[in-house]
């Protein structure tokens, strides 16, 4: 471990020591972590310790690629210490600031183009929010066979993923069923190359949603993701600074994004209605191939509103609608029931997750068109690769994108 990597590494988990939640892996020297507990420095020492440690990244290494990420990181850093000092910023500069990318709002045009849609695609008349409930409750996977479904799907998505990009040698992934926690499935990166796979059975978990959760965890998203960074970075070139993955810094941004992206560049239509159609007969839920060619469609069009909670927080912190306000427009504008619309404004209003939530769909926005936009298929799957096992930056890859 060089200088460089041990001073990021020591304000990075100092910072986490302040907010819960800020660290959310760290496979690296136990003895460094100590070290910043013992320091417990305040916010504000801890902003000047990001601020200093970024003027002299310059000095500190010849790798461009490098330098950026690390300074990409350290504005995030700076940021988080900052505001818990007390010190406020307009939410649009706090988000930008985090994650190196401005949050974009979905248009509203979009909104009223998938109700139409939806109200061609869903069986029955009536309210469509009725309709959608009944139709993602019919798609409900019983708990009791949920472990075992996953797990097929999961070998499944790892047999795909191993024919398009090389898998880490020693890599692995465990699943367990856990309850009482406000998230549909989780990765916990261990290090050495292990993944602990959670998902919750609290939640209901439907068979339209199952490959592309799966996918998001394990392959080709976080799981693949974290193992060939500690392979590529951490092992081989020694960049120990990825040791630590951090909450609302541009690293979760590029993360979520790739999750999200790899999820849709893997299960394409003809994978994800195979798919589905197995997970339904594991199930016990009634589905023909016609069904299943409809449950593409209306997932995909739901999809177009995977934006929502960004565009509610920009409505609560930027226009300054009311809590009512907002919860009207979940409901209505994005379909969600009372209870889900509750939740979400729950999710958005939390101190650590407010700015996170553009993390999915601005992060897949992002990617999904760096990409798409290549030559051909093998030029797309070389750079997804490239997100697996480089250190890239939302800058960085929208420069890219405008040659």
């Amino acid at each position: 471990m060089d200088a460089l990597a041990r001073d990021y590494l020591l304000v990075a988990l100092g910072i986490g020591e302040l907010e819960e939640g800020i660290v959310d892996a760290y496979y690296g020297p136990p003895e460094l972590r100590q070290q910043a507990a013992d320091a417990n420095q305040s916010a504000a020492v801890m902003a000047g310790h990001a601020a200093a440690l970024r003027a002299r990244l310059a000095d500190a290494t010849d790798d461009e690629q490098r330098r950026r990420w690390l300074d990409r990181q350290l504005v995030g850093l700076e940021t988080i210490a900052n505001r818990l000092a007390g010190v406020e910023l307009p939410y649009v500069d706090e988000v930008t600031r985090c994650f190196d990318a401005r949050p974009e709002a979905t248009p509203p045009e979009e909104y009223a183009r998938v109700r139409t849609d939806l109200e061609q695609l869903l069986p029955g008349s009536g309210d469509l929010r009725e309709r959608l409930a009944q139709h993602d409750a019919r798609m409900v996977i019983p708990p009791d066979r949920l472990a075992a479904i996953a797990d097929w799907v999961f070998a499944q998505l790892r047999a795909a993923a191993a024919q398009r990009w090389p898998l880490p040698q020693g890599e692995s992934c465990t699943f367990s069923m856990v309850r009482d926690q406000p998230w549909a499935a989780y990765n916990w990166y261990d290090g050495n190359l292990q993944s602990r796979i959670e998902i919750n059975t609290d939640l209901p978990m439907r068979a339209d949603q199952l490959p592309g959760v799966v996918a998001h965890e394990t392959f080709p998203g976080h799981h693949l993701e974290h193992a060939w960074h500690e392979q590529r970075l951490y092992r081989e070139r020694g960049y120990a600074e990825v040791g630590v993955q951090l909450i609302n810094t541009p690293e979760a941004y590029m993360s979520e994004g790739l999750g999200e992206t790899g999820a849709w560049l893997l299960n394409d239509a003809a994978r994800w209605q195979a798919l589905l159609l197995e997970i339904c007969d594991r199930a016990g839920i009634a589905l023909s191939p016609e069904d299943a060619q409809r449950e593409w469609r209306i997932a995909t069009a739901k999809h177009r509103l995977r934006g929502v909670s960004g565009d509610a927080a920009l409505q609560l912190f930027v226009a300054k609608r009311s809590r009512e306000d907002v919860q009207r427009f979940l409901e209505q504008d994005a379909l969600a029931t009372p209870a889900r619309a509750a939740k979400s404004l729950e999710f958005i209003e939390h101190p650590l997750w407010r700015t996170y939530v553009f993390c999915y769909a601005g992060g897949e926005r992002l990617l999904t068109k760096w990409v798409t936009s290549a030559a051909d298929e093998s030029a797309k799957d070389a750079r997804f690769f490239r997100l697996l096992t480089e250190q890239l930056t939302p800058s960085g890859i929208a420069a890219e994108i405008t040659y």
